[in-house]
């Protein structure tokens, strides 16, 4: 693969990694620019946020493009280079423009939203009240402080598990992690965060699944 199949997609201000230089690159401002992006290069290269990578894994949903590849490089340890096994830094620049692409489960949501790294169910106005399962496996039923959902990077494609503690510092002690293709929530009003981006307003119902197709990661 040449300099001409890849871009580098830069978010937030973020600078240049020193493997990224001498490839095309795009300050992204909105999701225009990735759907264009996509159709124009066979690999885009995420130099940003858990966020702003599930931003990106969303468009190339929505569009139908998932066998675009896609790189990360995030500057320190995150929730999707755990999940996903992947470097940071200068290793993550130089995996993302001359890795191969393998395929991975994809996980998204019933708004069509991709998540990458994790996802949270909290109760609107303090506990979470409801009932959640994962596959066939009760998850929980009753009350609970919130539930963390996190893709595995292989099949069946995500976790879950009850949140059994909080502190005002909004820490948390994750319970036992349940395995399988989707987690669904019936609730009477859950607030969902996905890659640290909390949604406006709380639904009765939430559900994270591993989509037909997976996305092909650099890695």
């Amino acid at each position: 693969m040449t300099s001409t199949d890849v871009v580098v997609l830069v978010f937030g201000g973020r600078t240049l990694p020193r493997p990224l230089r001498g490839i095309p690159v795009q300050r992204v401002g909105g999701s225009r620019d990735i759907d264009e992006l996509a159709s124009q290069y066979r690999r885009l290269v995420v130099v940003g946020s858990d966020a702003d990578l599930a931003a990106v894994l969303t468009r190339l949903l929505r569009s139908e493009k998932l066998d675009v590849e896609v790189g990360f490089v995030a500057k320190h340890r995150s929730a999707a280079t755990r999940a996903h096994r992947l470097p940071t830094g200068w290793r993550a620049a130089r995996l993302a423009a001359s890795g191969q692409a393998h395929r991975v489960p994809l996980i998204r949501d019933d708004t069509g939203a991709a998540i990458v790294g994790s996802a949270t169910w909290r109760g609107a106005d303090g506990p979470l009240h409801g009932e959640a399962v994962v596959d066939d496996t009760t998850l929980f039923d009753g009350q609970v402080f919130g539930v963390r959902v996190q893709p595995i990077g292989e099949p069946p494609g995500l976790r879950a598990a009850v949140l059994t503690q909080g502190d005002r510092r909004r820490r948390w002690v994750v319970g036992r992690w349940v395995v399988g293709r989707a987690a669904q929530l019936g609730s009477t009003g859950a607030l969902v965060e996905r890659d640290g981006v909390a949604a406006k307003r709380p639904v009765p119902r939430s559900t994270f699944y591993r989509h037909i197709q997976g996305w092909l990661l650099v890695r």
